[in-house]
């Protein structure tokens, strides 16, 4: 963990008894590994990550911390996470919205962009976020937590998400989790609704990830279809 002072996210779930954070931290080094089998990596690739965090628990910003090659990483994000160009020396951070990205077509060989989508907004902005992913690189790799998984993980309730959102979200606000019950904090995707985003002419791998043998976490892969 970075020795800087920790700001903590509010879009980071609770950590219950360090549970959580143990949980996730074993499933994003699960899909990196996946992604780095897909992508096989050299250290010439521009990568860009789509959604750092000012926060600094364990399973944050886990790209840059496994990622063999961090100084080749730009990094952008709303929050501050400024601290993550003195820990990965070479890396660059720009506080910016992952829906207008300040780079031209195709400038990065990789664009990534974990668990963000789902806090974009509506579907309409979360349609335009996977554009703007595929604009600027030439291959993208998107994850989200699976919607249809038993348990939100952003909140630690089971089966409420599965409701229609206008209760899901009535029943959050009733429990005290404004934050989660706005839609522009949270919009949960499915697998079919999350592929449907993606520009026609992309070939699309999954290599999605099972917690307890059912799909809990979402992991799409896009190219241009050649």
């Amino acid at each position: 963990m970075s020795p800087h002072k920790n700001i903590n996210s509010s879009y980071i779930q609770p950590n219950v008894g360090g549970f959580v954070s143990k949980i996730s931290w074993r499933a994003r080094k699960r899909m990196f590994k996946s992604l780095m089998k897909i992508a096989c990596p050299t250290a010439e690739m521009r990568v860009l990550d789509v959604g750092v965090t000012s926060d600094q628990r364990e399973d944050s910003n886990f790209f840059e911390k496994l990622y063999p090659y961090s100084h080749m990483i730009t990094a952008v994000g709303l929050e501050d996470a400024s601290f993550l160009e003195q820990d990965y020396p070479g890396l660059k951070f720009l506080k910016t919205d992952g829906l207008n990205l300040p780079f031209p077509d195709k400038s990065f060989d990789l664009v990534v962009s974990f668990a963000v989508i789902e806090h974009i907004g509506s579907r309409e902005r979360q349609r335009a976020f996977v554009h703007e992913l595929c604009r600027v690189g030439r291959k993208c790799c998107i994850t989200t937590p699976n919607r249809w998984y038993p348990i939100e993980f952003h909140t630690v309730l089971p089966l409420v998400h599965w409701l229609s959102p206008l209760w899901f979200r009535r029943i959050l606000r009733a429990l005290g989790k404004d934050f989660f019950a706005k839609e522009e904090n949270l919009n949960l995707l499915g697998l079919k609704e999350l592929k449907s985003m993606f520009p026609k002419d992309m070939k699309i791998l999954e290599a999605h990830y099972r917690l307890f043998g059912l799909v809990s976490n979402l992991l799409f892969y896009v190219m241009e279809d050649y």
